[in-house]
């Protein structure tokens, strides 16, 4: 049998004051109770724990090999009424949140520090991965929420909740720069291309703008990494499509430049449509509405 809370507390007590009575007083329990406790836990274990020497109630060799691990046990069990605790007054919660990097290297932080601001115990996990993998996940339980880049599909049982508009600019080496102050598909594709990976939402938008146009581009180069592209077009090497949330900072030796017709993605926040939202998940949602510009009136 398992030993209970209780009856490792009345354990503790009793080898700590090295009396019943005096542990009974110590946990507010009559001292039949107290003993009972001990008895319990005792025959569940089917040994003894305790001994009687020169007047005082005592750990035998098993009740002295039992200390650390009764101990240990006690202390995991306080942090889960301590965690409860912070749970029902708000608190404290726990989110598993999924999103793309880019939005976790420029997007999160700001966001994060705001969401410690107003629930202090939140704990977020954070998973990075493409949009359909977050889907997954968030729809089989794996993940509490996603960030995503839209449009994407969305199977029905996820519910997305816009929080920021992001659009697409060009980042063109100083060498490399066409005339204009905007670059159309045409004149993007003449440049030695380098952008994401195929298979990604945001390389799958960049794809159709330039289907769109009826013009056809040929990469030198596709990455997984945006700060990798950043670093390639500040050499020189070639031109990119970008997000503005991954062109915060200006990029020594490169240019930024709008596109023609504009090209942009949508970020939302998902979650199952039977998902409870706590305190926690209700104010990430919000402190990402704020930051994107959507924050609910």
């Amino acid at each position: 049998m398992i030993p209970s809370f209780r009856q490792l507390r009345a354990f503790l007590a009793v080898v700590e004051s090295g009396s019943v009575s005096v542990a009974a007083r110590q946990l507010g329990l009559t001292q039949p109770a107290a003993s009972q406790q001990l008895r319990e836990l005792e025959r569940g274990l089917g040994m003894r724990l305790l001994e009687r020497a020169k007047g005082r109630t005592v750990p035998n060799a098993a009740g002295q090999a039992m200390l650390a691990p009764a101990r240990r046990a006690m202390a995991a069990l306080e942090e889960v009424r301590h965690l409860a605790a912070g749970f029902r007054s708000g608190e404290a919660g726990r989110v598993r949140l999924g999103t793309g990097a880019t939005a976790c290297i420029h997007l999160l932080p700001p966001v994060l520090a705001a969401l410690k601001a107003k629930v202090p115990g939140a704990e977020v996990i954070i998973a990075t991965g493409n949009t359909p993998d977050m889907l997954r996940r968030v729809e089989e339980g794996d993940l509490d929420a996603a960030l995503i880049t839209q449009p994407a599909p969305l199977p029905r049982a996820l519910l997305a909740t816009p929080v920021s508009q992001d659009p697409f600019l060009a980042l063109v080496p100083q060498a490399l720069l066409p005339g204009g102050e905007r670059l159309d598909p045409t004149a993007m594709a003449r440049l030695p291309l380098i952008l994401y990976e195929s298979g990604s939402a945001t390389r799958s938008l960049i794809d159709a703008w330039f289907r769109q146009a009826e013009v056809q581009a040929h990469p030198l180069m596709s990455l997984g990494s945006v700060e990798a592209i950043k670093m390639l077009v500040a050499s020189g090497l070639g031109a990119s499509i970008l997000p503005a949330l991954a062109l915060g900072q200006p990029v020594e030796g490169a240019a930024i430049l709008p596109l023609d017709p504009p090209l942009g993605r949508g970020l939302a926040f998902v979650l199952r449509q039977d998902k409870v939202m706590d305190r926690t998940l209700r104010a990430l949602r919000e402190a990402l509405m704020t930051r994107g510009g959507l924050a609910e009136p």
